[in-house]
C-alpha cells in the first residue's frame, strides 16, 4: 500500500549507492499507490473489493459489509416477531420476502460501496424476517408429526441445498453482479404461493378471529378428504378464550413471570452460543486446506446428514437430551482439533466438519424446541428474540476466527468449550416432547430446578390446561376423527393417527 517515492530513489543505482548500507531506508520518503492496483483473477473475476478498490486504507470496508448484513438480520429478528404477532404470519412472510428480493435486485445496480452496504443491511432485515415468519407459520398450521418434518427436513435441508448451490453458482459465475442476479431471480417464484398458503389458525384464534380460523380448518378437511364435525369450537370455550386473547402482548411479556423469564434467558444463551459455533465454523472454511469452493461445498454437504439426524432425534427422543447430545458431540470434537499433528491436515478438516455436523444438528433442533416452549400469544416474539440473540452470535463469530492469527487452535478451543457448557445448560429447560403446544403464558411448561424463595407462579383458576388440550386436539386430531370412506364414515379413537389421512400436509 506504500512505496518509496520514485523521484528520490531513481538515481541510487547510477550513483552506486546500495539501499540498507549506503542509504537509510527508514528515512526515505514514501507515497501511496498512485497508479492503482492490479488484482489476481485466478479465483474471482470481479468482486466489490476489486470494483471499488477496498484495499489498503479502505480494507476495513469489505468485512464491514458482512457486519452490516448481520446488523440488518439483528434488527429484523428483533422486530419481525412483534410484527408477525400483531399483523399475522402470512402478511409479514410475503412482505419481507418482497423486501429481500427487491433490495437484492437493487444491489446489482449499486454505484458505490455506500449504496451497496445500505441495501445489504435492508436485505438482511428481510431475509431473517421471512425465515422466522415462515418457520412459525409452518409450526402452527401443521400437525405434530408433520411439524417436525417441516422444521427439520423441510426448512433446514432445503437451506442446505441452497448453501450447496452457492459455491456451485460462484464457481461458474465469477462476476459479483451476475452472481447476485442469479441468486435473486429465484425469489420471484415464491410470490404465487400467496394463493396457496393460509394464515395460521392458531394466530387467528389468539386474535379472536374464530370464524376465519374455522374456514381454514374446514378447507383443510375438504382438501384432505375428511368430514369435519358440524361444531369445531365449543361456544363456551370460545367465549373463555375471547376474554383471554383480546389483551395485547408485548415483548415485556417474555419477562412477565419467573418461568417464562428463565426460558427466555436460557434460550438467548443457547441460541447465541450455537450461532457462534455454526457461523464461526462456516466462516473458517477458507482457512482449511484445499480449494475454497470445494471446502464451502463440503461445509454445506455435511449439514444434510445433520438435519436428518435432528429429525430422527426429534421424532423419537426427548428434546433436551437430543439437543445436549448434539452439542456435546460438536463441542468435544472441536476441542480435539488441537491434538492433531500438523501433517495430518486432512484429519483436522474431518474433525472440523464433524464439529459442524453436531452444531448444525443442534441449530436445527433449537428452532423446534424454542417454538414449542413459548405459547401462541408470544411464540413468534419469543422465537424472534431468540433469533436476535443468534444474530449477536453471528456478529461475534468473525472475531472468534480472527483469534486464529494469534493461535490457530484458539477459535476451536473457545467454540468447543462454550458449546459443551451450553449443552449442560440445555438440560435445565422444560421437556416439550409429546406435549400440546401452549396457547397462553399460564400454560407453559415449568423450568427444571429450584424456584427462588417466596416464588409463586400464578395459575388461572379456570384451568386452562383443559382448553389447551382440546385446542390441540382440534389441530391434531379433529380433522382425522371423521373420515369419509366409500361405504361409511368411520370414527377414530382419540389420539389415534393414520399416516395416510393427511394427503396434503400444506392444507
Amino acid at each position: 500500500c506504500r512505496r518509496y517515492r520514485l523521484t528520490t530513489i531513481v538515481n541510487f543505482s547510477a550513483l552506486g549507492l546500495e539501499p540498507g548500507r549506503d542509504v537509510d531506508l527508514e528515512q526515505l520518503e514514501q507515497e501511496g499507490c498512485l497508479d492503482g492496483w492490479e488484482f489476481n483473477q485466478d479465483i474471482y473475476l470481479s468482486t466489490i473489493v476489486t470494483e471499488w478498490n477496498l484495499v489498503c486504507e479502505d480494507d476495513w470496508k469489505a468485512p464491514l459489509t458482512v457486519s452490516l448484513f448481520f446488523g440488518g438480520v439483528l434488527v429484523g429478528s428483533f422486530i419481525s416477531g412483534q410484527l408477525s404477532d400483531r399483523f399475522g404470519r402470512k402478511n409479514v412472510l410475503f412482505v419481507t420476502m418482497g423486501m429481500q428480493t427487491g433490495f437484492s435486485f437493487l444491489q446489482i445496480f449499486s454505484k458505490n460501496f455506500e449504496m451497496f452496504a445500505m441495501l445489504f443491511f435492508l436485505v438482511g432485515m428481510g431475509q431473517i424476517s421471512n425465515y422466522v415468519a415462515a418457520f412459525v407459520l409452518g409450526t402452527e398450521i401443521l400437525g405434530k408429526s408433520v411439524r417436525i418434518i417441516f422444521s427439520t427436513l423441510g426448512v433446514c435441508i432445503f437451506y442446505a441445498f441452497g448453501y450447496m448451490l452457492l459455491p456451485l453458482f460462484a464457481h461458474f459465475i465469477r462476476d459479483w453482479r451476475m452472481l447476485l442476479l442469479a441468486l435473486t431471480v429465484p425469489g420471484l417464484l415464491c410470490f404465487p404461493l400467496w394463493w396457496f398458503i393460509p394464515e395460521s389458525p392458531r394466530w387467528l384464534i389468539s386474535q379472536g378471529r374464530f370464524k376465519e380460523a374455522e374456514v381454514i380448518i374446514r378447507r383443510a378437511a375438504k382438501i384432505n378428504g375428511i368430514v369435519a364435525p358440524s361444531t369445531i369450537f365449543d361456544s363456551s370455550e370460545l367465549q373463555d378464550l375471547s376474554s383471554k386473547k383480546q389483551q395485547s402482548h408485548s415483548i415485556l411479556d417474555l419477562l412477565r413471570t419467573w418461568n417464562i423469564r428463565m426460558v427466555t434467558i436460557m434460550s438467548i444463551i443457547l441460541w447465541m452460543t450455537i450461532s457462534v459455533g455454526y457461523f464461526g465454523l462456516s466462516l473458517d472454511t477458507p482457512n482449511l486446506h484445499g480449494d475454497v469452493y470445494l471446502n464451502c461445498f463440503l461445509s454445506a454437504v455435511v449439514e444434510v446428514p445433520a438435519y436428518v439426524l435432528a429429525w430422527l432425534l426429534l421424532q423419537h427422543l426427548p428434546r433436551r437430551y437430543s439437543m445436549a447430545t448434539a452439542l456435546f458431540l460438536g463441542g468435544s470434537v472441536l476441542l480435539f482439533v488441537q491434538l492433531v499433528p500438523p501433517d495430518f491436515y486432512y484429519l483436522a478438516t474431518i474433525l472440523v466438519m464433524v464439529g459442524k455436523f453436531g452444531v448444525t444438528a443442534a441449530f436445527s433442533m433449537v428452532y423446534v424446541y424454542t417454538a414449542e416452549l413459548y405459547p401462541t400469544v408470544v411464540r413468534n416474539m419469543g422465537v424472534g428474540v431468540s433469533s436476535t440473540a443468534s444474530r449477536l452470535g453471528s456478529i461475534l463469530s468473525p472475531y472468534f476466527i480472527y483469534l486464529g492469527a494469534y493461535d490457530r487452535f484458539l477459535p476451536y478451543i473457545l467454540m468447543g468449550s462454550l458449546t459443551i457448557l451450553t449443552a449442560i445448560l440445555t438440560l435445565f429447560l422444560p421437556e416439550s416432547f409429546g406435549t400440546p403446544l401452549p396457547d397462553t403464558i399460564d400454560q407453559m411448561l415449568r423450568v427444571k430446578g429450584p424456584r427462588p424463595p417466596g416464588h409463586h407462579e400464578h395459575l388461572d383458576s379456570n384451568s386452562n390446561s383443559g382448553i389447551v388440550q382440546r385446542q390441540e386436539e382440534t389441530f391434531q386430531n379433529l380433522l382425522i376423527k371423521y373420515r369419509q370412506t366409500p361405504s361409511h364414515t368411520r370414527m377414530l379413537k382419540d389420539g389415534e393417527e393414520s399416516p395416510t389421512v393427511l394427503k396434503n400436509t400444506g392444507f
